[in-house]
C-alpha cells in the first residue's frame, strides 16, 4: 500500500500531496468552504440549520424493534466482493464525509467533514474533518483514514466503489484536518459521490488483506449503530452506541433513536409474514397492494396494536420487471425483445396478481418530471438524439409505448404484433417449436431466487407468461434458486431472462454507467443485467454528468430514457408509488414527509419508540 501523505496519480507519474506551496495554492481558484452542497443550485438549508425537515429533532431514544429479511447472509462485511451480508449494515454502521438529505434531489451536508470546498467547475474537492469524528473505538478519524478508505475500496472493494477511484486522477492530503480529490474528466456529480463513500479505519488492517477479511470480522466503522450479536443465516442484532460521536449535529438531530434493532431472516415471505402476524417482528414493508388490501385483517390490526401505514414519494418509478438478457444471440434483436413484451399481458396479470391497484412502469423514469415524454423526440432531447440516429431502436426518435392489451386472457391482438415481430426477426414455427433458419429453437429460461417478494410476483407472473409464449411456439422455464445460486449465476449471466429492480433517483448520475453503461455489460458482478451496450446511453449519462443547468440534465435524463425504454431491455411491471407499512403502533414517526418517501434514511432512521 502506498503511503497516504503521497498523492495516488496514474501509472508513471508521481509528485508530493501536501499542498504546502503557495505557488501551487495561488495557481488554483479556491472556493469559500461551505455546510453542504447541491448537484444544481445552493442546498435549501442554511449553515445553522437546526436539523433535517423530515425528522422530530425532540424524538426520544430508547427501545428495540424486530425487522425481518428474506434469504440469509453469510458476512458481516458490506464493503467486499465476496459473501452476502445483511443490505442493512452498511448504512447503519458507516459514514462518509457528507450526509445526504433525503428532501432535495440530491444535497450533501457535513458529516465527518466539517466543510466542503469545490472548484467553480467540480474538478477536485477538498474536504476538511471534524476534530470531534471518532471511530467506535474513540480513536479520531484522520485524513490517513480518508486516503486509504478511497483507495482500498476502490480496488478491493466491492464494484461498486470501484467507478469512482478509476475517475480520481489524485488524492492527497493537504494539512493534517484535509484532503483533497482531483477528478478526470468532466463529470460535476464526482465531488458529491466522494462525499458519500464510507471512511474506515486503517490501522484495523495494517499488514492484513481487505478483500479477504474474515467474514465474522467487523469494520470498524464510525456510524452510531455496530453490531451486538449475530448467527450466520439466522439473525443480527444492531445496538446503538450512546457516546456515538455524531449525535448532537443537526444532521443526526432526532434520528438513530432506537436503542436495538434486530434483523431476524426468514427463507421466505411467506414465513416472514406469519412471523409478522404472530407479533415476532415490529414493522414489515407490504409490496402487494392486493395483498395488503385483503391480508392485514389479523387480530394486531383489528385491536390496534398495529398500524397500517401508507407513506407517498415523488421520485422515480424506476425499472421492475423481467430482464431480457441481450448477450443471448436470439435475444440480441429487439424484434424478439419487443416480441417477448407484446406477449406479456400486462392487463391480466396486473389483475390477477394485484387486483389491478398498482400502475404499470412506463418509462425508467416514470412518476417524475425525469420521465421521457411520449410522442416523437422534440428541442434538446432530439438535439442530443439525433447524432445517433442510425443505431437507435425503432421508437426512439419517433416514440415508443409500452403494448395494452384489452385485458382478456387470450390477448390475441398482441400475439399477432408478437408472431410477426418474431417471422421479420427470422423466426418461424415448425412442428410447433419456433426455430430460426439454422434450426434452433428459442427455449428460455427465467432465473428467479427463492423466498424473496418480488421475485415470488414475477414467478406468479410467469405461469400466465408461459402458455402465451408457448401459443407462439416458445418455450419457458423457471429456474427457482437459493441465493448464493442466484447470485452467483447473476454475477456469470447465465440466465436468459431474470429479475431486476433498479430503484432511481431525482437526481441520477454516475451509477447509471453501472447499471447500464458499456463498460458494464460484461463485467463480472455487473449490474447491468440486460447487457446493455449503446454508444447512444453512455453519451446521454456522459451529458446528464457534465450538465450545467437544471434544463439540460432533464433534456439528458429525459433522452435516456428515451433508449432505455425504446430499447426494449426489460419486460416491465408496476411500480411503487407509495410504501405501505405495517408496524406497531408504539413506533412513531415525523408527519413531515420527505419527498423521496420511505426507505432505509426513514424507517428505522427517524422513527422513535414510544411507549402507550
Amino acid at each position: 500500500m502506498r503511503q497516504s501523505f503521497f498523492t495516488r496519480l496514474r501509472p508513471g507519474l508521481l509528485r508530493i500531496a501536501l499542498l504546502a506551496s503557495s505557488a501551487v495554492a495561488a495557481s488554483e481558484s479556491l472556493a469559500a468552504p461551505s455546510h453542504g452542497i447541491a448537484m444544481y443550485g445552493d442546498p435549501a438549508l442554511a449553515a445553522d440549520f437546526n436539523a433535517l425537515p423530515y425528522v422530530n429533532p425532540d424524538a426520544p431514544k430508547g427501545g428495540a424493534v424486530v425487522f425481518g429479511n428474506t434469504g440469509g447472509f453469510d458476512t458481516l462485511n458490506p464493503f467486499v466482493q465476496k459473501g452476502t451480508p445483511p443490505w442493512q449494515i452498511r448504512f447503519w454502521g458507516y459514514e462518509g464525509l457528507m450526509g445526504r438529505s433525503f428532501d432535495e434531489p440530491f444535497t450533501l451536508y457535513g458529516l465527518l467533514a466539517e466543510s466542503i470546498e469545490t472548484a467553480e467547475d467540480r474538478s477536485w474537492v477538498q474536504f476538511t474533518l471534524r476534530p470531534e469524528a471518532t471511530f467506535w473505538d474513540g480513536s479520531p478519524v484522520t485524513v490517513e483514514d480518508v486516503i486509504w478508505s478511497y483507495e482500498t475500496l476502490g480496488t478491493e472493494g466491492n464494484l461498486r466503489y470501484r467507478g469512482l477511484w478509476a475517475q480520481i486522477s489524485s488524492i492527497e492530503a493537504v494539512d493534517d484536518r484535509t484532503v483533497r480529490l482531483t477528478f478526470d474528466g468532466d463529470n460535476r456529480e464526482l465531488a458529491l459521490i466522494a462525499g458519500l463513500r464510507p471512511i474506515l479505519k486503517k490501522a484495523q488492517w495494517d499488514g492484513r488483506s481487505f478483500a479477504d477479511a474474515p467474514s465474522n470480522e467487523e469494520v470498524i466503522g464510525t456510524g452510531p449503530y455496530r453490531v451486538k450479536d449475530f448467527e450466520f443465516g439466522r439473525q443480527v442484532t444492531f445496538m446503538r452506541n450512546p457516546d456515538y460521536w455524531g449525535k448532537d449535529l443537526p444532521l443526526r438531530r432526532g434520528t438513530n433513536n432506537l436503542d436495538e434493532i434486530k434483523l431476524d431472516f426468514f427463507g421466505d415471505q411467506t414465513v416472514l409474514f406469519e412471523s409478522l402476524k404472530a407479533g415476532e417482528l415490529s414493522a414489515m414493508r407490504e409490496f402487494n397492494a392486493h395483498k395488503w388490501d385483503t391480508a392485514y385483517d389479523f387480530e394486531a390490526v383489528q385491536n390496534g396494536s398495529a398500524i397500517k401505514t401508507e407513506i407517498p414519494n415523488q421520485k422515480p418509478s424506476g425499472i421492475t420487471g423481467i430482464a431480457i438478457n441481450t448477450r443471448h444471440p436470439a435475444l440480441s434483436d429487439w424484434r424478439v425483445r419487443e416480441a417477448l413484451i407484446q406477449a406479456f399481458n400486462f392487463e391480466f396479470i396486473n389483475e390477477t396478481i394485484t387486483g389491478s391497484r398498482l400502475p404499470r412502469i412506463t418509462s425508467y423514469f416514470s412518476n417524475s418530471y425525469l420521465a421521457m415524454d411520449h410522442g416523437p423526440a422534440t428541442g434538446k432531447v432530439l438535439e442530443l438524439l439525433e447524432p445517433f440516429a442510425a443505431d437507435l431502436p425503432a421508437g426512439t426518435l419517433e416514440g415508443y409505448d409500452l403494448p395494452v392489451s384489452d385485458g382478456s386472457e387470450r390477448n390475441r391482438k398482441n400475439l399477432r404484433k408478437a408472431r410477426g415481430l418474431l417471422e421479420d426477426a427470422g423466426w418461424t414455427v415448425q412442428d410447433g417449436v419456433l426455430r430460426n433458419a439454422d434450426g434452433q429453437p428459442l427455449d428460455l429460461s427465467l432465473l428467479i431466487k427463492h423466498g424473496n417478494l418480488g421475485e415470488e410476483e414475477v414467478q406468479r407472473a410467469a405461469d400466465i407468461y408461459a402458455p402465451a409464449l408457448e401459443r407462439l411456439g416458445i418455450t419457458l422455464t423457471v429456474d427457482l434458486v437459493d441465493s448464493a445460486q442466484y447470485q452467483e449465476r447473476q454475477s456469470a449471466f447465465e440466465f436468459d431472462l431474470t429479475f431486476v429492480r433498479r430503484a432511481l433517483s431525482l437526481s441520477p448520475g454516475t451509477e447509471q454507467y453501472l447499471y447500464w453503461g458499456s463498460e458494464s455489460a460484461n463485467a463480472q458482478g455487473s449490474r447491468n443485467l440486460m447487457g446493455v451496450q449503446s454508444p447512444a446511453a453512455d453519451a446521454m449519462i456522459g451529458a446528464m454528468l457534465s450538465a450545467r443547468t437544471q434544463e439540460d440534465f432533464i433534456a439528458a435524463t429525459k433522452a435516456l430514457d428515451r433508449i432505455l425504454t425504446a430499447g426494449r431491455y426489460v419486460i416491465p411491471i408496476w411500480h411503487y408509488s407509495k410504501s405501505r407499512i405495517l408496524h406497531d403502533a408504539s413506533l412513531r414517526y415525523p408527519m413531515r414527509l420527505p419527498i423521496y418517501g420511505d426507505g432505509y434514511y426513514f424507517m428505522p432512521e427517524v422513527w422513535w419508540h414510544q411507549s402507550p
